[in-house]
């Protein structure tokens, strides 16, 4: 499993030792625990080696071949004593357990760490659609209809196509449906629409058999094409030979599909999913971001022995740190055989709304931002040609940055993009001289910030509740979800009595005001907090110390990302107690702040830094959205920064902090409202995903903290729900199965009290809080909300 989430560089290089305590927390970040004891790996062909192909076995042979793999897993959980865990030695990185220190090589995964540049790679053809590197990133959606229902099929994906779909995808369960897609298609030829068609495969070689006939690309699911139901028992494999005889098999189930797509020129994506791992992935390599890549690999070495190469590679997870550290590890792969598949990127089960907008954003986003990427879906549960809009500004976005080359000049980086460990910087700390409490300054699991102007503070009890504040007889008091600080760039006159008591009585809360040093200075504020830039902090620090304004109690600084060494290490003993990140105009947001974190990471300056991103006035919502995701949680899936603040001057206050909150939330940092796994819906979807959805979501969105999984149906649901607390999931028409984790516990309940059943779940497991009132709640203490 560690093997899994470190990477291995290149291809098995790499000497683990894990202490528990690492281990566990691991395990905690990215799934399920850790296999314990050693287990040889099983050695791969070198780049380029084909095996011989000889004649294939007979369906009979096939069949016996599966009845023994079945066999033989029912006989190692019989005797099993434990799991097992991956430990491969070699040259390449080490761990150092006591010190929890670790050396890695600086990882190739993509073109440029400086400066976005498209990853090169092969032109995959799907019908009249070309992806890869040399053409336009192409856009994907996927039906919702039952596959059966001819005319409702071909009615969606024209809405599709019409909405600027490249590729449209139809789920193909069985046979039935794979006869219904051969008249899909005619009817759609007929009708003038050359859209290019995919079929999603899930447990039926013998189904992409005859639907290949048909459409212009297969996908195929390595977790379940050959190995069948999803299932979380822990296989011991002792013998590698076990393991790669279970290969063996695979290849003869999966070379008939392969050697057709050849013939027919058909295209095919290898896409794995993080919930739909294999019981034998799981087992070898754990839950991890490297069984993700290896489940793909075994596939596509098959389709390389078969001189077949019209394939593309996915690797989705519903949570965007490990998606994007997959795809990450998966390219660094590629690079390390040379090969140069393109890529679909997606994040799955990401939600409806803004929610799932975030999650694309911050998923798909990231690895835009590096130039991976050349064909992407958003996954929303929502219609899917509302699909086609979000998908587009990400991919006009991606284009824009590879066309422009945003970035700087070259660096040395030691960023890890094969384990996951967030940049702390330490909490503001009391001093004996202090007049007002100002650890509430900053959140331990990430800030957030609002820009607030003067004329907000002539109605002071909307800006409470725009802020996230409760309301207790007009007075403010910090909720789960209040801005932690106020940006001001200029504070009301001392004399105008009414805006200052407004600020005053948001200071007494916790709730703390930064303003500019020279606005400070010509109108002091008490007990505000004191922004300079850090150029001029810098060089009044080196002349002899900064003055701070009269009645500032703390310093913080805008960094910009131009500059020096000499000025980033003045904050080493500078006195500042955050970093606002503000990057210059003109400047590459993502490149200039990792190179801003890597300078505080060589010169060990532990100051929080907090995001600062400002949109042009009358920026749309989506923008606002897909662009922070983008360039903000870009930077945080690698654990850099300690909170955001996100500025227009045209848009709602209140919008602009719940999306803060929203970003923290999707980067798995800060949670203030319920999370939720839910699948976008296809044909095979048994009960109505949205209606029900903004039904749990309508009695179940007040517990923050808690994580509810719906999911239409089985395919994905117990690997996504192990990422859940609770999940909901259609197990036959009509028929709902309830989930603690990834274990059932409730089967076959009617639709319609399945919702009733689900909050008593929670009830039971005591994670149920009866809704806060929708009048005037109480006060919250500002230690406790800011705790």
């Amino acid at each position: 499993m560690l093997a899994g989430h470190l990477g291995c560089v290149p291809r098995y290089a790499i000497a683990v030792a894990i202490s528990g305590s690492l281990s566990q927390r691991l395990a905690g970040r990215f799934g399920s625990p850790a296999p314990s004891h050693p287990l040889p790996i099983v050695a791969r062909p070198a780049l380029g080696s084909r095996r011989p192909s000889g004649n294939m076995q007979s369906t009979q042979s096939t069949v016996l071949r599966g009845q023994a793999l079945s066999q033989r897993r029912s006989t190692a959980r019989a005797g099993r004593q434990g799991p097992i865990r991956a430990t491969v030695a070699g040259e390449g990185p080490m761990i150092v357990t006591q010190k929890k220190e670790l050396r890695l090589l600086t990882p190739k995964y993509c073109e440029s760490i400086h400066q976005t540049k498209r990853r090169p790679t092969r032109t995959v053809e799907i019908g009249p659609v070309k992806v890869g590197s040399e053409h336009p990133i192409a856009l994907q959606t996927m039906t919702t209809t039952d596959t059966r229902d001819v005319e409702k099929t071909v009615e969606q994906v024209k809405r599709c196509a019409d909405a600027g779909a490249d590729i449209v995808r139809i789920t193909v369960q069985g046979k039935k449906e794979a006869e219904a897609c051969m008249r899909i298609r005619e009817r759609l030829f007929q009708d003038r629409y050359d859209v290019p068609l995919v079929a999603d495969i899930h447990f039926q070689p013998g189904v992409a058999m005859m639907v290949a006939d048909a459409f212009e690309k297969i996908r195929i699911n390595p977790g379940n094409f050959a190995d069948g139901r999803k299932t979380f028992d822990v296989i011991n494999y002792d013998d590698p030979k076990q393991f790669e005889a279970e290969r063996e098999y695979i290849r003869e189930v999966f070379s008939p599909l392969v050697e057709k797509c050849k013939s027919l020129n058909r295209a095919m994506r290898i896409g794995t999913n993080h919930g739909s791992l294999s019981a034998r992935i799981l087992s070898y390599y754990g839950d991890t971001p490297r069984g993700m890549v290896e489940s793909a690999f075994e596939f596509a070495d098959i389709c390389r022995d078969n001189d077949y190469h019209n394939f593309v590679f996915s690797m989705k997870a519903s949570n965007p740190l490990v998606m994007v550290q997959a795809y990450r590890l998966l390219s660094e792969e590629m690079y390390t055989r040379g090969w140069d598949y393109p890529l679909h990127l997606g994040v799955t089960e990401a939600g409806e709304g803004e929610d799932g907008r975030m999650k694309s954003a911050i998923g798909i986003g990231a690895l835009l931002m590096d130039g991976l990427g050349d064909t992407i879906r958003v996954s929303l549960t929502e219609d899917p040609e509302y699909e086609i809009d979000p998908c587009g500004r990400l991919a006009n976005l991606g284009k824009k940055a590879a066309e422009e080359g945003w970035g700087i000049p070259a660096f040395e980086e030691h960023r890890d993009t094969h384990l996951f460990t967030r940049r702390v910087g330490r909490l503001v700390e009391k001093a004996e001289a202090d007049t007002v409490d100002y650890t509430p300054l900053l959140h331990r699991d990430g800030s957030v910030f609002s820009v607030v102007y003067p004329a907000d503070l002539e109605q002071p009890e909307q800006l409470y509740r725009k802020l996230g504040a409760k309301l207790v007889v007009g007075m403010p008091f910090k909720d789960i979800a209040t801005s932690d600080t106020v940006l001001m760039y200029q504070v009301p006159s001392s004399s105008d009595a009414a805006a200052r008591r407004a600020l005053r009585r948001l200071q007494e809360v916790g709730v703390h005001v930064m303003a500019p040093a020279e606005a400070l200075a010509a109108d002091p504020l008490p007990d505000a907090v004191a922004v300079m830039q850090l150029a001029v902090a810098a060089s009044a620090h080196r002349a002899g110390g900064i003055k701070l304004p009269e009645g500032a109690g703390r310093l913080a600084v805008f960094i910009d990302g131009t500059e020096g060494e000499e000025d980033i290490a003045a904050l080493k003993d500078m006195g500042a107690v955050l970093a606002l990140l503000k990057i210059a105009p003109g400047v590459s947001r993502v490149h200039a702040s990792r190179r801003v974190f890597e300078q505080l990471q060589q010169q060990q300056i532990d100051i929080p830094v907090i995001h600062h991103i400002t949109f042009a006035d009358g920026t749309c919502r989506d923008d606002l959205v897909l662009q922070s995701g983008s360039m903000v949680g870009g930077l945080m899936v690698d654990g850099y920064g300690d909170g955001l603040v996100i500025e227009c001057a045209t848009e709602d206050a209140d919008y602009l902090r719940t999306t803060a909150f929203g970003l923290l939330q999707g980067c798995r940092m800060r949670n203030t409202k319920t999370e939720y796994v839910s699948c976008p819906s296809c044909g095979r979807t048994l009960f109505d995903l949205q209606e029900v959805t903004d039904q749990i979501r309508q009695r179940t969105g007040h517990l923050p903290g808690v994580s509810i999984a719906v999911m239409g149906c089985i395919v994905n649901g117990p690997g996504e729900m192990a990422d859940a607390d609770f999940g909901y999931v259609g197990g036959a028409p009509g028929k709902i199965d309830l989930y603690v984790g990834k274990e059932v516990v409730r089967r076959g309940i009617d639709n319609d009290k399945a919702c009733d059943e689900l909050i008593d779940l929670i009830k039971e497991h005591g994670r149920w809080q009866d809704p806060p009132k929708e009048e005037e709640g109480e006060a919250v203490p500002a230690a406790a909300a800011s705790a």
